[in-house]
């Protein structure tokens, strides 16, 4: 029998410029795994233009899927579906890894036994540095979670398939990873940190053009980070108290970024008060008061303030 790969990187595509989509898997092949190590799933979620032809000079170095387009999360579930690694990346076919620094947490898969690898990203690929630390770890996913602010985008760390259980992302949904990042870290015993490793170049551009400005839009996204922060809220009534702690420092950092965003995007002061009207029965308003940072001090002060909330509206 042949060995599982150590790896499983899934591609979830739609409508990306070819040439960028080949990017982002060149960038995966330059890497040290051997064909044997790696497995290369692109999930097309209902491109309007399928790339298949263009990516037949791949060979078998790849597997290619296509679907009804279904969003993000439905292809990313189907790629973690079909995947047999014993650890996957998720990325997104705008952006690329860097192989110089994506190197050491393949060095951290390798020989720590990690149950996940968080590293930084970049906004473009600049010369490799070789004076990387070594990664700080292991930790708990819980105790790492309840002293730091937790980077939620998914394709920000390499995780084992052995953590997932039924984990999968939820569909039709906007934040679909603030809500599976935190619940996949709690389930780490092993988390490594590399801060200092830029291993994921995030194509900004490509995502900021896909993004939309219209009210009803925005409006959804609020909906959406509601529900999140609701699920979370609702799932760390049912934990440990480490893993509830931790999950209730993220709880309070995502709702004081949703009344925020409720108020650069629809500069309504009943709007945001039928809001905070929401959160106040189960205790998510008025904000606590944890020192969790800088930023969450000084607006939990305004957002819990009838005269904050006058001033953040009327703020440029």
């Amino acid at each position: 029998m042949q060995p599982l790969p150590l790896v499983s990187f899934v591609i979830a595509y739609h409508n990306q410029e070819v040439d960028v989509l080949c990017r982002c898997i060149d960038s995966i092949l330059a890497l040290s795994l051997s064909r044997s190590e790696r497995e290369l799933i692109v999930v097309d979620d209902g491109s309007d233009y399928s790339p298949m032809n263009e990516l037949l000079r791949y060979g078998d170095d790849i597997i290619y899927v296509r679907k009804p387009d279904g969003g993000k999360s439905t292809a990313r579930n189907l790629g973690i579906s079909m995947s047999v690694g014993h650890f996957i990346q998720l990325v997104d076919a705008a952006d690329a890894l860097v192989p110089s620094a994506y190197e050491r947490c393949l060095d951290v898969v390798r020989y720590k036994s990690p149950d996940a690898v968080l590293f930084d990203m970049c906004q473009t690929i600049q010369s490799p540095d070789a004076n990387f630390g070594e990664p700080e770890g292991p930790v708990s996913g819980a105790e790492y979670m309840r002293h730091n602010n937790l980077r939620a985008m998914a394709s920000g760390y390499i995780f084992s398939r052995a953590i997932l259980h039924g984990l999968r992302f939820t569909p039709n949904m906007i934040h679909e990873e603030e809500e599976f990042t935190p619940q996949l870290i709690l389930r780490c015993e092993r988390l490594f940190i590399m801060d200092d490793v830029k291993a994921y170049c995030c194509n900004q551009r490509e995502k900021a053009g896909a993004k939309s400005n219209d009210m009803k839009f925005n409006l959804r996204s609020l909906d959406d980070a509601e529900q999140v922060i609701l699920n979370l809220y609702r799932l760390s009534e049912r934990l440990p108290h480490a893993d509830r702690i931790a999950l209730r420092r993220r709880v309070d950092q995502l709702t004081m970024e949703y009344l925020l965003h409720t108020i650069s995007a629809t500069r309504s002061l009943k709007n945001l008060r039928e809001r905070i009207s929401r959160l106040e029965p189960l205790g998510l308003f008025p904000l606590p008061d944890r020192a969790y940072t800088k930023r969450y001090r000084l607006y939990r002060r305004m957002l819990n303030s009838g005269i904050g909330q006058r001033l953040l509206i009327i703020a440029p």
